[in-house]
């Protein structure tokens, strides 16, 4: 129970990061957070009894320098929404792909990885999608919106009492390709 995630929102009701109830309780106890929602149980102290909170929200204001996310194999999978970006399947078995191969040029940017499922990927096979006969389904650019922490899927599933607190659980739709 100790171990449940936590959302911390900032003092402006911003998704920050998620963190465990143990360091969860820690700042509630400190009184640098408050609690929003209480998740299932209680944890008993010598002294105090504590519900086990599932959304805390800091007491003062983080700021944070907006950056470009890190081109990582999660968030190329985030921002493709882990859909297949030619045969447009929703899976989580997906790969990277660079559209313009690596060894013809391609470099690895935002501009130039997409998410592929195996079965694509293999079919393209270090080809362009035009010497493939493949289309890409959205262009592929750096993930827009300026917030540097997302939801990890799993959690989007499981944690139903934290839809109200995040701005869009869903992205916005990516530009089709013209």
């Amino acid at each position: 129970m100790i171990n449940l995630p936590v959302l911390v929102l900032n003092q402006n009701y911003e998704p920050l990061n998620i963190c465990r109830v143990r360091r969860a309780i820690v700042l509630l106890y400190r009184g640098k957070a408050e609690m929003l929602e209480d998740g299932s149980g209680f944890i008993q102290s010598v002294t105090y009894t504590f519900p086990v909170p599932s959304v805390i929200r800091l007491a003062y204001f983080i700021k944070r320098p907006w950056s470009q996310p890190k081109l990582t194999r999660l968030e190329v999978f985030h921002r493709d929404r882990y859909t297949c970006q030619y045969c447009g399947k929703e899976t989580h078995q997906l790969t990277l792909d660079h559209v313009l191969p690596r060894h013809r040029g391609g470099d690895h940017n935002w501009g130039n990885v997409v998410s592929a499922c195996v079965p694509c990927n293999r079919r393209k096979a270090g080809r362009t999608p035009q010497q493939a006969g493949m289309r890409l389904l959205r262009l592929p650019s750096p993930p827009r919106g300026s917030t540097l922490f997302y939801i990890p899927y799993h959690y989007l599933q499981t944690q139903n009492g934290w839809q109200k607190y995040l701005p869009n659980s869903t992205s916005p739709p990516l530009p089709p390709l013209s």
